[in-house]
């Protein structure tokens, strides 16, 4: 396990996946992640990549050739590499193998750089083509926040406040793909008031996300995170059924439209690298 440290937060991460497994603030003394519960689902924050979501028959054609990928990609479930630049920095890298180039066939270097910066987490993915050819990707995150974090509150106590959206407008998932059906939640004030039945049909899945942060708070008192990101065109919101926590997933990219026809290249929010180019995206979380 790797620890960072400063005045204000713990965080625990480990190098199977990258993966965050613990966000603590030492003012208010609560738990802010996700204990990863297997009861209810054994990740806390899996990085998405080289895909988001489910491939249509878990699979994708390029350049004549057809590959097979798991919903979500692979990345979360290869160790990393890392190096522990300060108490309150550490960045962890992953590039392409034997294994990975059967399965995806680009060489690629993935970057998850965690720093605290007084009470906030910031998480920057850097993707690095160091191929000959294009790269053709997608990358999302997938933090889950427990909920409830505080004692004498109940899940009906949160709520998400959007810092621009008045009503959302989602995607409904079939089997895991994305399909032609929305539906929209009108806001009270902002607010999507938060309750299990919610995600009982999968993640609500946002294509036109206008807000770029997303506070997660209660109505019994004032602890709670804003959730800032930049530049994703997608979001999703999920939790499993009837579990203490709610993810909160900025994504560039999204699960394969039922109508897909499987070519990558066509694919809906599909990142095309130019090769020695990098590319670079943000998310934190502030705690207080």
């Amino acid at each position: 396990m790797i620890t960072l440290e400063n005045d204000y937060l713990k965080a625990s991460l480990t190098a199977k996946g990258a993966e965050l497994q613990s966000l603590y603030s030492k003012e208010t003394q609560i738990e802010y992640l996700w204990n990863g519960d297997p009861e209810y689902w054994a990740k806390h924050s899996p990085v998405l990549f080289p895909i988001v979501g489910s491939l249509k028959n878990e699979s994708f054609n390029y350049q004549g050739e057809n590959y097979k990928l798991p919903r979500h990609g692979f990345a979360r479930d290869h160790v990393f590499s890392f190096e522990k630049v300060n108490e309150t920095e550490v960045v962890f890298t992953l590039t392409q193998s034997d294994e990975t180039l059967k399965v995806y066939p680009f060489y690629f270097e993935l970057k998850l750089k965690y720093k605290l910066i007084d009470r906030k987490l910031n998480l920057t993915y850097e993707v690095i083509n160091t191929g000959n050819d294009e790269m053709l990707f997608s990358i999302g995150a997938h933090p889950a926040f427990a909920v409830p974090n505080t004692p004498n509150t109940a899940y009906e106590d949160y709520y998400l406040a959007f810092n621009t959206d008045d009503k959302l407008t989602y995607w409904t998932l079939d089997d895991g793909l994305v399909a032609n059906e929305t539906k929209i939640i009108e806001l009270d004030g902002h607010k999507l008031n938060l309750n299990h039945d919610l995600f009982y049909n999968d993640a609500l899945v946002f294509k036109t996300l206008q807000s770029n942060c997303i506070s997660l708070l209660n109505d019994k008192n004032d602890y709670g995170l804003h959730f800032h990101f930049e530049d994703f065109p997608f979001f999703g919101i999920w939790a499993a059924v009837d579990a203490p926590f709610v993810c909160l997933e900025p994504w560039c990219g999204v699960a394969d439209g039922v109508n897909h026809d499987q070519n990558l290249a066509h694919k809906e929010g599909i990142i095309t690298l130019n090769p020695g180019n990098n590319w670079e995206r943000f998310w934190e979380v502030e705690c207080f």
